[in-house]
């Protein structure tokens, strides 16, 4: 009887590491998977806005005549290099160690704000582009390079999509680290001491 409970208990412990170990299988390949979406919005971003340039008997106009397209192109080919590695990263490592688990988090909370940082200062150049400012006296330039700014108003609603994709990795990589390790422990000082003048 003790033979067939051993039995027993075993075949539930190799059933129980059998789940777990496809459980964690299907997370690997959600997880990759989720990490390499981001690069065809990346990419499709980055190509319309190389490719933004109009020429009329005004003159003409590039995306690399402005500041903050070319740190959105900057931007967009940095996180598509990322989403790959990563991708390639989180489909190898079996188990997440303490210091890749901080890692992606660190790096994908960086590439968050820079992606989201470049979408939000072209969303602004794109409504000047769009609106003009009277107080300067800066007439609106979509009045004249329609097809400029409609190249670079699509870029820059692609790179909201890759700012979207970013968030959701960012949320899932912070409850990946959160979920299996603790928080750095801070230290904090007992007593303060301060002089007093008087």
């Amino acid at each position: 009887m003790s033979t067939e409970v051993d039995k027993s208990a075993g075949r539930d412990e190799l059933e129980g590491m059998s789940s777990n170990s496809s459980s964690s299988s299907s997370l690997r390949t959600a997880e990759t998977l989720l990490r390499l979406l981001p690069i065809a919005p990346c990419v499709a971003a980055l190509v319309v806005m190389l490719h933004d340039s109009q020429a009329n008997e005004f003159g003409s106009v590039s995306y690399s005549h402005i500041g903050a397209f070319r740190f959105l192109v900057h931007a967009n080919g940095i996180c598509a290099g990322y989403s790959l590695l990563s991708a390639i990263i989180a489909a190898k490592s079996q188990s997440p160690t303490k210091y890749l688990a901080w890692t992606f988090f660190f790096i994908d909370q960086l590439l968050t704000y820079i992606i989201l940082g470049a979408g939000a200062v072209s969303v602004e150049v794109l409504y000047l582009a769009y609106k003009g400012d009277s107080t300067i006296t800066w007439s609106p330039a979509c009045e004249t390079f329609g097809g400029f700014c409609h190249k670079a108003t699509t870029s820059v609603v692609i790179t909201f999509l890759v700012v979207a994709c970013f968030a959701l990795i960012s949320l899932i990589s912070s409850y990946k680290l959160f979920s299996k390790f603790d928080a750095p422990a801070i230290n904090t000082i007992k007593s303060i001491q301060t002089a007093t003048f008087g």
